[in-house]
């Protein structure tokens, strides 16, 4: 007995509607997804083999002085306003837009923690990259 075989249909995959759902839900993803832009501020610190800089290094120099208070100055100019907009200002006319200038902050022991981040944050949104942060060597224990 001989039975008939029907004949095969080739089976087709249609991908067009597969690829307008992928792309959905690419589009979906993208407008959705909050992207967080974090501004970090990378700090060189300094490697000195004497104990003074050479002067040829210290031809331009930003240097931002913190009092105890928390008032700024900026190359021995007081601010009249300890906030952070005059600090940014005081920054761009002195610097006048090079941002490749070596900037230090030189804060006093006691300065209060957020005048030293107002100083940091200054220098981050205006780019600087060369930052230092003084000290002083530390006596010898008796």
């Amino acid at each position: 007995m001989k039975f008939r075989r029907k004949p095969r249909e080739n089976i087709e995959i249609n991908l067009a509607s597969l690829i307008d759902v992928v792309f959905i839900l690419l589009l979906f993803f993208v407008v959705t997804t909050t992207f967080t832009r974090e501004t970090q501020l990378k700090v060189e610190l300094p490697q000195a083999v004497s104990g003074s800089p050479a002067e040829d290094q210290q031809l331009k120099n930003l240097e931002i002085t913190i009092s105890a208070e928390g008032a700024f100055s900026v190359n021995n100019q007081l601010l009249p306003k300890s906030d952070l907009a005059s600090l940014i200002d005081a920054l761009q006319k002195e610097s006048g837009g090079d941002t490749k200038l070596p900037l230090s902050i030189s804060a006093d022991g006691k300065t209060p923690h957020q005048s030293v981040i107002t100083a940091m944050d200054a220098a981050g949104k205006l780019g600087f990259s060369h930052l230092r942060m003084t000290t002083v060597e530390a006596a010898p224990a008796p």
